[in-house]
């Protein structure tokens, strides 16, 4: 099954007379699968074709074995001063073609000018619309006294532990000198564009129940499904708690409440056996806002509440409570935020409700801001027939074009002279 693509739908942009001619590449040349969640040789190739045409360099870091991160840097006129970092990720989920409208990986334009593909909107089309942003400032002479790096990030669809994750921590993450990042955000229904500041934490939880097993005829005492029942409710209930705050709230989002999603249960060799041991797992998204220790505690007790022995262990558990400052005090944000009011566009604020590799980067305590320009689209990222409009995208990358030099022209920071 084809798993993946690195966005043949985001064709090469020539500008000739300010007016935008689309080349339609070939689609082996351009067409790179990624869904094994490494950077290919293919999409390395790709990179490596853009970096060139920009007349820019770029760096391959292999922070995992088999995961490399590939860097393309323009550099500015005051190298000293701390750059911006436009980060994306390579890899996508993988696909059901059998419930497609077209071949996810052929790029179909219909006549609407919706483009079909998986990655579509998580996140190729991003990825281009920063290097194409940066080819038409290039093009028109601009240079910035920050530095620009582009980051190309392998692993992020399963976590990110093998790419940004694990980059953080190496120096050559830390000789980029950050001092401000965009990432992927979300696309908006609406006319306003979704800004993400920070993100819900993902703990990953499951529950081991414990119990006395015997024969399917008996009412065997203390059984491992008793537990589990027990647990099962308090989760749940927690979740229609959470589910009706969001529902009642009229300034609440997605990304301001805890959602909470049972995904996989354990148990049994055979109809006629009450199994020793049953095992529940839990989806929990939890806001930067809440007590992280606490919420915790509150798992502890729904544990010792079901039962004699009833543990748990995590296979995901973020602890991150930072924030992107949002406040116009911030440098970095008038510069963001003044940008977009400066070209009409609406900009709405909330908590991330799911996970990307920003969260890595606010962990190191560098700001990061969430955004994806595309307004008046339905959110498909990892739905079948995800699509983005081409006026979208190529609105998308006139947005770029504006934030871009703004960014790159905040002047020097307290501790840059």
């Amino acid at each position: 099954m084809p798993t993946g693509y690195f966005s043949c739908f985001l064709q090469t942009l020539v500008i000739t007379n300010e007016k935008l001619i689309t080349i339609i590449c070939g689609i082996g040349e351009v067409n790179l699968r990624c869904v094994n969640h490494s950077l290919s040789d293919a999409a390395l190739r790709f990179l490596e074709r853009m970096a060139e045409e920009l007349g820019l360099p770029i760096k391959k870091v292999e922070v995992c074995p088999g995961r490399v991160i590939a860097i393309i840097t323009w550099v500015g006129s005051r190298p000293e001063l701390k750059s911006v970092v436009l980060n994306s990720h390579t890899d996508v989920v993988p696909v059901y073609e059998e419930h497609w409208k077209y071949d996810p990986f052929a790029a179909v334009k219909d006549a609407d000018g919706n483009i079909y593909g998986r990655g579509s909107q998580d996140m190729k089309c991003v990825t281009i619309q920063y290097i194409e942003a940066i080819r038409r400032l290039k093009t028109a002479g601009k240079r910035f006294s920050r530095t620009i790096h582009l980051t190309f990030v392998p692993d992020e669809e399963v976590g990110g532990h093998k790419g940004m994750e694990t980059f953080v921590k190496l120096p050559e993450f830390h000789k980029l000198n950050i001092g401000f990042a965009l990432d992927e955000g979300l696309a908006n229904p609406t006319n306003a564009y979704t800004v993400f500041y920070g993100e819900r934490n993902p703990w990953w939880i499951t529950v081991h129940c414990p119990g006395s097993p015997g024969h399917g005829s008996r009412f065997v005492e203390n059984t491992a499904a008793e537990k589990l029942r027990r647990v099962i409710n308090s989760f749940l209930e927690f979740r229609e708690k959470e589910k009706h705050r969001l529902n009642t709230s009229e300034c609440f989002t997605l990304g301001d409440v805890t959602t909470v999603n049972m995904t996989m249960v354990k148990g049994g060799v055979a109809y006629n056996v009450v199994p020793a041991e049953m095992d529940v797992s839990f989806d929990l998204r939890i806001p930067p806002t809440d007590n992280l220790q606490e919420f915790e505690e509150k798992i502890k007790a729904w544990c010792k509440e079901a039962g004699e022995d009833v543990t748990y262990d995590f296979a995901q558990k973020h602890m991150d409570q930072n924030f992107t400052c949002t406040e116009e005090s911030d440098p970095w944000w008038h510069a963001f935020s003044s940008t977009c009011k400066a070209i009409n566009m609406t900009v709405k604020k909330e908590i991330f409700p799911a996970a990307t590799d920003s969260r890595f980067i606010r962990e190191e305590g560098l700001p990061a801001i969430g955004f994806s320009p595309m307004n008046l689209t339905p959110i498909l990222l990892h739905d079948h027939n995800e699509y983005l409009n081409e006026q979208v995208f190529l609105r998308g990358i006139q947005v770029y074009e504006r934030l871009l030099p703004a960014l790159a022209s905040v002047p020097p920071l307290s501790g840059e002279e």
